[in-house]
């Protein structure tokens, strides 16, 4: 194709597109488009009112939840990252609790009419086609669906497969840059990490389908799978972890049913590592997290191993996950989906872990009830695996006093003379 850089423009130029009133999609995680994120932020324009914003998880700074910028913008977060609580908290954004499959029909059907989304690019390839990187999770349906598309086309946003090109014919306006993608990296593995982690591997057989967020538990969990044969992955993301799984042959998709001998996934998080990776590598391939997470899919492939994260679980087995109470930490995502796809899925493990306790060993994550304005994300009855550093236990098909007992088991041994006392209470029998 001609020079598409001749047409580039600046970032300010491009976001002058952008109108008081207007609903606007921002591309997130990795691909985040901070250039174009930043310079509408940056004071310049004066003349804005009443932008509304709706996005997932965003990398870098959110600098339009400023109080500054209070009748500038408001922040609409699908998935709350740790650069918006404070704002969702204090009244300056919002929240939209929601399933991740859910998301993109929202925008499709226009319930939430966007007018225009802000994304990031990989460079137009000589037919044109540009893709969505490291995020295609619900970015193409917004794009698809907004009126303008502005976008960031960056040389070094790696180019992926699957149903992630987008025509730059579709822009409206992009900008032209060469910067590092945003990196989420690892930290240091604990010894709560190590034991969470090998118990979860223990319950992972040759041939499973795997799901894994990011996080030192999905990390734990990767790095302890060496031994194990022709795993496949279909999940809603991954992050650097699995990397070194397919390129040793663990991962090989053979047993897959659907997408059979890809790795799938919707979305990644990681370091450069990850994104040369997945470059232009067809064997990972990128679909809208409306497919990745779809349960119907999901059940499809055998021994589907889901490993979710929680913050909180009740005796009864009340998984929260999205709030610390009233306090919205994250998002419902795709936990639900996955726990009930793999659930129906033949020879599945739904799987939530967590470690015992919080805040330096003070508060046990296994309690007697949720906290007030806790958001339930599993429920009682989708709930089977659950782990912490002190055992694994299937809650499926077990009563409330037998469930009950059993979180107890895999509690801090400190604080199961509490536990036990409370559901004692609660199921009326005396506690031993």
């Amino acid at each position: 194709m001609t020079d598409w850089k001749a047409n580039a423009r600046t970032p300010a130029e491009v976001v002058a597109a952008v109108a008081s009133g207007q609903r606007v999609f921002v591309h997130g995680g990795c691909a985040t488009p901070s250039a174009l994120l930043d310079t509408l932020c940056d004071g310049t324009r004066t003349d804005l009112t009443d932008v509304q914003l709706y996005h997932l998880h965003l990398e870098g700074g959110a600098p339009f939840a400023e109080a500054s910028q209070a009748r500038t913008f408001f922040s609409n977060s699908l998935f709350t990252g740790g650069n918006l609580r404070a704002a969702v908290a204090e009244g300056r954004a919002d929240f939209v609790p929601v399933f991740l499959s859910d998301i993109p029909d929202l925008f499709r059907t226009r319930r939430i009419p966007l007018d225009v989304a802000l994304i990031q690019l990989s460079p137009p390839d000589r037919h044109g086609m540009c893709t969505l990187g490291t995020s295609v999770d619900a970015a193409l349906a917004a794009a698809d669906s907004a009126t303008i598309v502005l976008a960031e086309i960056n040389a070094q946003m790696p180019r992926t497969s699957g149903a992630s090109a987008f025509p730059l014919s579709r822009v409206t306006a992009y900008c032209a840059t060469d910067r590092p993608l945003h990196e989420h990296t690892r930290g240091e593995e604990t010894a709560v990490d190590a034991a969470i982690g090998a118990l979860i591997a223990d319950l992972v057989e040759d041939g499973s389908t795997l799901q894994l967020g990011i996080g030192a538990i999905p990390d734990a969990v990767l790095s302890r799978l060496g031994n194990k044969n022709d795993l496949g992955v279909h999940t809603e993301m991954f992050s650097d972890g699995l990397v070194p799984l397919i390129e040793r042959g663990n991962v090989t998709n053979r047993y897959k049913r659907i997408h059979r001998g890809r790795t799938v996934t919707s979305f990644v998080a990681g370091t450069r590592r990850l994104f040369d990776f997945i470059d232009d590598n067809h064997a990972v391939e990128f679909h809208p997290c409306d497919r990745t997470n779809d349960t119907a899919l999901i059940r499809e492939n055998p021994k589907a191993v889901a490993i979710n994260s929680a913050l909180e679980i009740d005796l009864t087995g009340q998984v929260c996950a999205d709030s610390i109470g009233h306090r919205i930490y994250s998002g419902i995502g795709g936990q639900m989906d996955f726990i009930r796809g793999a659930a129906l899925s033949e020879g599945g493990k739904p799987i939530i872990a967590l470690p015992a306790t919080a805040a330096r060993g003070t508060i046990s994550r296994i309690t007697g009830e949720l906290k007030p304005g806790a958001g339930v994300v599993t429920t009682r009855g989708h709930v089977h695996w659950v782990v912490t550093e002190y055992g694994a236990v299937d809650l499926h098909g077990l009563g409330l006093r037998q469930r009950g007992q059993a979180l107890i088991s895999i509690a801090h041994p400190d604080m199961r003379g509490e536990l036990r006392r409370t559901l004692a209470g609660l199921r009326h029998f005396t506690a031993s």
